[in-house]
């Protein structure tokens, strides 16, 4: 699917209004200063030139010919300092120029040497205890060395939103498939490849404090672009021209940083942490929008999600069908929730029609459908079984079979002829047990002391967890966690209504639908795919995505689809997904 709308500009200067509905958006903290380092306060502006030629607000200097701050002047760019390695793609060897471990920030925040995440549990040793968190590697294929026009392919790899320690994508002598590594295909397409390390959750500073909470993972990959953007006439590449991809976590990760473009809510965020183009005075000086985002089964809305995740589940019976209802009253009082939050968004389908809970599963319905028959008509060869037959998927070396007992289609004709939504559902859920009640904001409810799910992401950095959604925490039973009812003595509507407290700011500030339709410059082109196989959010949450994204007039293009029989996975369709990336940068001009 792809929709084309009209580009306008956005004034940064203006309430951000919701053009879904055309209300404000309120925000208790939008012009506040959030708990930072320094109590820095949010006074910066980003406005966009065509705006400051009416207001007579000076507009920001444009990324090439930044004049740097003293700051930014710790974050030049050295040309010069790069390793040239060689790596092979479809079977052609190819030059390749490395600038290691590039500190985007001035100020990054030291982590301990030990981390979570090591062989069977345990942890692991990092070796750049400074900024191997706020790091990226450049890699620069040689018919982009002298190309300052190149796209730049912006990679973050975090899954479940976990920290990402800087990883390099690109090894001296590896080899590589442009029709199914991304890596290559893009060396192939002569783009930048950037691999862009961040704080995230489960990240331990050596402080022993937890500095990943949010929304450092999207302030981190601000910093990052605000860094090509400062060094745009010096690095190969064009920083105008930012292709963001990332998978799971990192899908909701590019999917916040595409949708929150220049946003003035993170400027004390970045001020903290030193990123370029914040002055002395916490305005800023540079943009951090993207080109295009390239997401695959983005884990976000998270305020929202178990709400979503329990009514799909719930609706059709799914949990009790495959034996994966251990709180029954739980899961239904969480899925009773969600209805009223679907209206709220006031999305529309493309045919017009208002997208609720009343008609949401036969719009899920007629995704699948749209997926199926893309594959039957992709190639001549492509089949789906019959009723009755079996699906055979192959992971890690097993193979297993699954009964086909829910769709039925014509391969002669490529055309589904029925879906059994409730079957097809109990088909998702039987491949993978569905995640606990609740499935994103568990720990701290019902003795749950493990840190499983995304409730870690949350809080300040000298605790480990705080529940993020009202019911999470008015259910929150473990004693001395300090979330909850149970240790503050507040319920969440009273809790969240103190000024002091900043978790309702966390989750506004890494959910993309809270920026779509508003001030902020969301990014023109968007690709997302949520296989149908994905049981790890539901599906209503990247089908909400592509609604708000169609709603907005600042989106030209969005490309979202259900990709058939896929599980939770990205980066499984290379070379649809880059002939996307070539025909958008293309018709950019």
């Amino acid at each position: 699917m792809q929709r084309l709308s009209a580009s306008c500009g956005r004034d940064a200067l203006t309430y951000p209004t919701d053009i879904r509905e055309g209300r404000p958006v309120a925000r208790k903290h939008l012009l506040r200063g959030v708990a930072i380092a320094g109590s820095l306060a949010l006074t910066a502006v980003v406005v966009p030139s065509s705006v400051a030629a009416a207001s007579g607000v000076p507009a920001p200097a444009p990324a090439r010919g930044h004049a740097a701050d003293p700051q930014d002047s710790a974050l030049a760019f050295d040309s010069a300092a790069y390793t040239t390695i060689t790596v092979t793609v479809d079977g052609r060897p190819m030059n390749v120029r490395w600038y290691k471990e590039i500190c985007y920030v001035a100020n990054p925040v030291a982590a301990a040497a030990q981390q979570p995440g090591g062989p069977g549990g345990g942890s692991t040793t990092i070796p750049d205890t400074a900024c191997g968190y706020q790091s990226m590697n450049v890699f620069v294929p040689e018919s982009a060395f002298g190309d300052q026009r190149a796209p730049v392919y912006f990679a973050v790899n975090n899954s479940g939103w976990m920290a990402s320690h800087l990883r390099a994508g690109v090894r001296d002598g590896a080899a590589y498939n442009s029709s199914t590594s991304n890596v290559g295909a893009a060396l192939k397409a002569g783009y930048v490849f950037t691999d862009i390390a961040n704080r995230s959750r489960g990240l331990i500073g050596a402080d022993g404090s937890y500095p990943g909470k949010a929304p450092a993972a999207v302030v981190d990959a601000k910093a990052a672009v605000r860094y090509l953007r400062l060094n745009d006439a010096a690095m190969p590449g064009s920083a105008e021209r930012i292709v963001i991809n990332g998978t799971s976590g990192g899908g909701a990760l590019v999917s916040i940083l595409g949708a929150a473009g220049n946003s003035r809510e993170y400027d004390p965020y970045l001020a903290a942490i030193g990123a370029a183009g914040v002055d002395g005075k916490g305005r800023s000086t540079l943009r951090d929008d993207v080109f295009a985002v390239n997401a695959y089964c983005p884990i976000t809305d998270l305020g929202n999600a178990d709400a979503a995740y329990e009514w799909l589940y719930h609706v059709l019976a799914t949990r009790d069908t495959t034996g994966a209802n251990p709180s029954p009253e739980d899961a239904a009082a969480i899925a009773a929730r969600f209805p009223a939050y679907e209206k709220s968004l006031g999305l529309r389908n493309p045919d017009g029609s208002r997208l609720t809970a009343a008609n949401l599963l036969d719009t899920i319905k007629k995704e699948v459908v749209r997926s199926a028959e893309t594959y039957l008509k992709a190639a001549a060869d492509h089949a789906i079984p019959p009723l009755g037959g079996t699906f055979e998927f192959t992971s890690g070396g097993t193979t297993k079979s699954y009964v086909n007992d829910w769709i039925d289609v014509d391969n002669a004709t490529d055309t589904v002829l029925s879906v059994d939504l409730a079957k097809y559902l109990a088909f998702v859920a039987t491949q993978a047990t569905l995640k606990t009640t609740p499935a994103f904001d568990a720990v701290g409810v019902n003795g749950n002391t493990t840190s499983g799910t995304e409730t870690n992401l949350f809080g300040p950095p000298t605790q480990k967890y705080l529940n993020y959604t009202e019911y999470g925490w008015n259910r929150n039973d473990v004693a001395g966690d300090g979330s909850g009812l149970d240790d503050t003595g507040l319920t969440w509507d009273r809790y969240t209504a103190e000024r002091s407290t900043t978790v309702d700011d966390q989750v506004h500030l890494i959910n993309p639908m809270d920026f779509i339709g508003t001030g902020a410059d969301t990014a023109p082109n968007w690709y997302v795919r949520n296989g149908t196989r994905d049981r790890d959010t539901a599906f209503t949450v990247s089908l909400n995505l592509d609604r708000a994204l169609a709603a907005d007039k600042q989106v030209k293009n969005v490309d979202y689809r259900l990709a058939w029989n896929q599980p939770h996975a990205g980066n499984y369709d290379v070379p649809e997904a880059m002939a996307w990336i070539a025909a958008v940068v293309d018709a950019a001009g």
